[in-house]
């Protein structure tokens, strides 16, 4: 099978149940987002975080393909489909608790940096944030988009506490943000 088709070179795509759409279309620049935010986490990945940040990230990139399925088909959800879980905020949440348990508090806005894995965490949270916006804007003309909204503002509170532990771990402090006077 040839990796290129042709059908996109008139600037159109198709989507999940064969609607063809403008490569522009809010619907692609979500979910093109959610796979640029899984490509990243594989940077992450490849920086060697922590052991169990590593296994976290493994099952986040698994749900960001069924979050970018999700956001590919514009059908309604059909019984059997698969969606995005509400329960895996739920369980990012637990992982955010049991990561801010090992670290200080926050009291000031630290700069992005750190280890590898820290700094690479730091910028997957920056594509989450900017895939949370794209799907917020989504939904505003499109159904369905409610749990993807939720997963994706938790996932980037998770990569940023994710930095902040990967650093600890590492044994490299945090800058603390200082104003210039």
């Amino acid at each position: 099978m040839k990796i290129y088709t042709r059908t996109g070179d008139q600037g159109t795509t198709g989507l999940i149940g064969g609607t063809r759409v403008s490569k522009d279309d809010p619907r692609i620049d979500s979910y093109g987002l959610v796979d640029e935010l899984n490509a990243v986490l594989g940077m992450v990945r490849a920086a060697h975080p922590p052991a169990d940040t590593d296994a976290e990230i493994a099952r986040i990139q698994d749900d960001l393909f069924v979050l970018g399925a999700d956001l590919a088909d514009p059908r309604p959800p059909a019984k059997g489909q698969m969606r995005v879980d509400p329960a895996r905020a739920t369980a990012i949440e637990k992982w955010i608790d049991t990561m801010e348990a090992t670290l200080a508090p926050l009291r000031n806005f630290i700069l992005p940096g750190g280890s590898p894995a820290g700094a690479a965490l730091h910028l997957a949270r920056t594509v989450a944030r900017r895939a949370e916006r794209a799907v917020v804007a989504l939904a505003k003309s499109h159904a369905n988009c409610e749990n993807a909204v939720i997963y994706l503002n938790r996932l980037a509170d998770a990569l940023f506490v994710a930095a902040r532990y990967a650093n600890r771990i590492a044994g490299v402090p945090e800058v603390e943000w200082r104003p210039s006077k």
